[in-house]
């Protein structure tokens, strides 16, 4: 199954810097590229004009010439590029989720047509890095330049959605030909506590992030004999805060859906909503990829 990368494509600024993005991610992996534009009717979510008219409103040849230039200027970057366009009678964000079923990867900009200037995450990007059902790409606006140098950045705590946003972050540096840092963060000590039982806190709590750090490091190294792999420790109140200052440094942050400690029920752990919203680089969302049917 050659499962295609898909991106959202409105033609907003934050979008068309999304969709360059998705051309350099599906050359990289030699996938085909599908433009999608999830429609909604002027009335409503898909709902035609006319109550009594149960068929699904056409789509425009507004939005349909607009994916055309889209898809001629990207093949035209990228000569190799195999590109499908496609407009889908729905919300823009269960469009995506649902074509996320039968991707590699969807991307999405960080804010569609009508985006608020002070919401750093649209509505749209959020419902598709939440329910997604393979990783997600979250990009920065438009007016943040491509990073292109930088390592791609993953944090480790030892739980299983950690240990594939591991797999595919290291996959992501040999595609770039980037170094892979490995962060686990722990907390400062306790304010107060009894010197010797501070000290054997700190030992412990260094002795456990190297472990991590070690066991996460050795099995990329086991796939990827020749990535360059950096482990680095780090103490901080924040887990959020430390790993949003590190992707300052990045070209690509990598996350799990939930961390250590997450609950079943969320989708999204509070490390992994706080990056998607404040990272300094594009976010990659490790969601597993949904068995093919």
């Amino acid at each position: 199954m050659n499962r295609p990368v898909v991106v959202g494509v409105d033609g907003s600024p934050s979008s068309l810097t999304a969709a360059e993005h998705a051309a350099r991610a599906a050359v990289a992996r030699s996938r085909p590229l599908h433009l999608v534009h999830g429609y909604l009717h002027p009335l409503g979510y898909g709902v035609p004009l006319n109550p009594y008219d149960l068929g699904v409103p056409a789509p425009t040849a507004e939005s349909h010439r607009m994916l055309e230039q889209v898809a001629a200027e990207l093949t035209d970057r990228h000569p190799t590029l195999r590109v499908e366009v496609r407009q889908v009678p729905g919300g823009a964000g269960v469009t995506l989720v649902q074509e996320s079923r039968r991707a590699d990867l969807v991307v999405v900009g960080s804010r569609g047509v009508g985006g608020f200037a002070g919401l750093l995450l649209g509505s749209v990007s959020s419902q598709v890095a939440q329910h997604g059902h393979c990783p997600v790409l979250v990009v920065r606006p438009a007016e943040e330049p491509i990073p292109v140098d930088g390592p791609v950045l993953v944090g480790v705590d030892g739980s299983e959605p950690a240990s594939l946003a591991v797999r595919l972050a290291a996959d992501e540096a040999v595609r770039r030909g980037t170094d892979l840092v490995l962060v686990h963060v722990r907390p400062p000590e306790r304010a107060g506590a009894v010197p010797q039982e501070a000290a054997e806190s700190a030992s412990a709590g260094q002795a456990e992030s190297a472990e991590l750090l070690a066991g996460a490091a050795a099995q990329v190294r086991a796939d990827h004999p020749v990535l360059t792999v950096v482990e680095r420790p780090v103490r901080a109140t924040s887990p959020e805060q430390a790993l949003i200052e590190a992707s300052g440094e990045a070209a690509l942050v990598v996350v799990g859906s939930r961390g250590r400690g997450g609950f079943a029920g969320l989708l999204l752990g509070s490390v992994s909503q706080a990056l998607v919203q404040h990272a300094h680089c594009p976010v990659l969302v490790a969601h597993p990829h949904e068995p093919a049917g």
